[in-house]
């Protein structure tokens, strides 16, 4: 029986690298549509559920992508509310990649601090989708987390966002300039950076000397980083006295859960793997 994965993307055009890896995920075959909404997916929906049955059933699989973590997750409750009973397969929502990127970079700094309760930590420009879901993992690991943004409003209205979806208390604050980014670092544990490609957030010297950072990650793989002084390599590499994380060290393990996660899906028909299940994993595996 072929492994079917079906690709529902929340954009115009269904994602290239959700394709490759999905077969590199172990999916013998994987169709795409582009333009999914909650409206018009439960026709999809059926097409998956109605066609096979009994033990066959779990070789078909979805998967939920796209840009924009809120229409992925519209979509996701679309996809459930059209399950009943023994129809239903296992689905996996990763719009943006944004599930598996914050659960590896979180994962990883987890596995290194030993314990996360407690800590202080700041995800700056935090208001896309790696950075809600990486201040929610945080603090969903005990840590004490600001989600800040250039803007007050939009680092707030995520913060509520996050705290709604998986009931934690992270805080919004405004870091409009380099300034007030170094210094709403200071004396914090945990930094982390989920900017726009191509821009840096917090240079080195900002970083360097102050005595509380313990870890910093940083999501940018493209130069300028979001924090200078690292290397996009960086795993856990020992800079100024602090672990430091780099986007394409983070990447390594993003790719090994994204590909773990695919193939899970067809172990059974009953998985909804977001954020909690596919950080559960990559606890699993860092």
């Amino acid at each position: 029986m072929k492994k079917l994965l079906f690709l529902f993307d929340t954009d115009a055009v269904p994602s290239v690298f959700d394709t490759v890896v999905g077969y590199d995920g172990g999916a013998d075959h994987i169709t795409g549509y582009g333009g999914v909404t909650p409206e018009n997916v439960g026709a999809l929906v059926d097409g998956t559920i109605y066609t096979r049955g009994g033990s066959e059933k779990k070789s078909t699989a979805i998967f939920v992508g796209g840009g924009n973590m809120a229409a992925g997750e519209a979509v996701l409750q679309a996809v459930r509310k059209r399950f009943f009973g023994p129809f239903r397969v296992s689905t996996m929502l990763d719009s943006n990649g944004s599930n598996t990127t914050a659960a590896a970079g979180v994962a990883l700094v987890a596995k290194a601090a030993g314990s996360l309760q407690g800590k202080k930590a700041v995800v700056l420009a935090g208001t896309g989708p790696v950075g809600m879901r990486s201040a929610a993992l945080l603090a969903g690991e005990g840590a004490e987390v600001i989600l800040a943004a250039r803007q007050l409003d939009r680092a707030q209205a995520a913060a509520d966002a996050v705290n709604k979806r998986f009931k934690v208390n992270v805080t919004a604050a405004a870091t409009p300039d380099e300034a007030s980014r170094a210094a709403i670092v200071k004396g914090q544990n945990l930094i982390f950076s989920a900017g726009a490609i191509g821009i840096e957030l917090l240079p080195e010297s900002a970083w360097k000397d102050e005595a509380s950072i313990e870890f910093l990650a940083d999501y940018n793989a493209q130069p300028p980083l979001g924090f200078g002084g690292i290397d996009a390599m960086d795993k856990g590499k020992d800079r100024n006295g602090k672990k430091t994380f780099g986007a394409l060290g983070i990447g390594g393990l993003k790719l090994k859960l994204h590909r773990a996660c695919v193939g899970q899906l067809f172990d059974n028909t009953e998985q909804v793997l977001d954020a909690e299940e596919i950080y559960a994993l990559a606890k699993k595996m860092a």
